[in-house]
């Protein structure tokens, strides 16, 4: 991923000099496995722990240039390896396929992404829930197909995207876990040279489970399911983004993204405030789903392995995790920073004269015995009023007579309560964060 989408902590797992330090760790395990079975010398296993060392971009930039000959990077790495190490490092690799390094690698990375990802996750969280408590009681227009429906809060907003956080950090979870696995089964994974027993150890001291069943790789469905995780965060993290854009709009008006002093809007027109930082993160969270489906096409390979998958995973394990990383941190900033407009969200609830109310007067007519669909009739016919001529629905109201014949004025003044639709709040605050704040 391009460094603008970039966080370093994300970045550094997928760099050269990482992915190499996961190779000798994955080899290490593998030969310090066998040493303890008796199946290679001990004295291979210490010399090559004594002498496996670091990577720096030297030693990259060494192992690059021993590829352009082999073709192949993990001969190259072992190449390099022997150069560093000396005679004992024929040892490293010994049983073992390209891709018992290469998958297991992935798990290592893929997991230690998971655990930044879930870093990020309770950032955006704790953001949204002191959010959500800030705003619990504060009334907002309830919008359903774009249309005024009826009152909410904006905490009540907040609180529903924390419990869809919460869901997805039970799947991260879960996807780290499945993604922690490792193998070591040779070429088609019938463990031909290798007895299964030196795969459990490895995966064992890399702190990996070792796969129930391989071919010559871990089968992709795996990876799919982890990608699939991924997609679905970054689409609720769009879908919020969505929320505000549109309550930034100027004839909503009611939340505003952070504009900071000497931020630009237009390079052609001065006012502009844009929502930039929600209408990026739905930029890349169509790159994350884009991924996603990339994973799924990596599933069926042929018989025990191909290579179409390994030029995907180059890109998208790195470029998934990183935007998602970014996304993250981008949407706890927004949260963080928002601007919340009060005076506009009371205007928005008053601009429609009070047509919000009108389920409230149908219960109350169905209550008082009419028959739903003549109560229906009375409110929408007084609720249309204010549309189609502009009148007040309270003053329709109060001016017809076969609605008062079975309501009080009083009681129909009582249908316009406020408070009556966020009476809940704290019932329902006790169900998403466990308590009412």
């Amino acid at each position: 991923m391009i460094p603008r989408y970039s966080r370093p902590e994300m970045a550094a797992l997928w760099t050269e000099e990482a992915k190499f330090g996961r190779w000798r760790n994955i080899e290490l395990a593998a030969l310090a496995a066998m040493a303890e079975q008796g199946l290679a010398p001990q004295e291979a296993s210490e010399a090559c722990q004594a002498k496996a060392g670091t990577f720096d971009a030297a030693d990259v930039a060494a192992i690059d240039e021993i590829e352009k000959t082999t073709r192949h990077d993990v001969i190259a790495f072992l190449t390099f390896m022997e150069q560093r190490i000396g005679p004992l490092a024929r040892w490293l690799h010994f049983g073992m396929t390209s891709s018992d390094v290469l998958d297991t690698a992935l798990a290592l990375v893929l997991r230690e992404a998971a655990d930044v990802l879930q870093k990020s996750l309770e950032r955006v969280m704790k953001a949204v829930k002191a959010r959500a408590f800030e705003h619990k009681q504060l009334r907002i227009m309830g919008r359903s197909h774009g249309i005024h429906a009826e009152p909410t809060t904006l905490g009540h907003k907040l609180a529903l995207w924390y419990d869809e956080l919460a869901r997805h950090q039970e799947r991260l979870s879960r996807a780290r876990k499945a993604i922690s696995v490792g193998m070591c089964s040779g070429a088609v994974g019938t463990f031909a040279h290798l007895p299964p027993s030196i795969e459990e150890s490895m995966c064992r001291r890399l702190g990996l489970m070792p796969a129930n069943a391989s071919s010559q790789i871990i089968q992709r469905d795996i990876h799919a399911d982890y990608f699939l995780v991924l997609a679905q965060l970054a689409t609720s993290i769009e879908k919020f983004a969505v929320e505000i854009r549109h309550l930034q709009r100027t004839e909503v008006g009611e939340l505003e993204e952070p504009f900071g002093k000497g931020q630009k809007g237009s390079s052609a027109m001065p006012h502009k405030r844009n929502p930039v930082l929600s209408e990026s993160l739905t930029g890349l969270a169509r790159l994350v789903r884009s991924y996603a489906w990339a994973a799924l096409e990596n599933v069926p390979l042929w018989h025990e392995r191909d290579i179409s998958h390994s030029s995907v995973e180059r890109v998208i394990g790195p470029d998934a995790t990183i935007t998602l990383d970014f996304m993250l941190h981008r949407f706890a900033d927004l949260v963080e920073s928002m601007r919340v407009y009060p005076k506009a969200m009371e205007h928005n609830l008053n601009r429609l004269g009070g047509v919000i109310y009108s389920q409230r007067l149908l219960l109350a007519l169905a209550q008082k015995g009419m028959e739903r669909q003549v109560a229906y009739g009375i409110v929408q016919r007084n609720a249309m009023r204010f549309f189609e001529e502009g009148v007040d629905f309270k003053t329709a109201l109060l001016a017809d007579g076969e609605l008062l014949s079975l309501m009080t004025w009083a009681e129909v003044e009582a249908c316009f309560e406020e408070d009556y639709y966020t009476r809940h709040m704290d019932e329902i605050f006790a169900r998403v964060f466990g308590e009412t704040g």
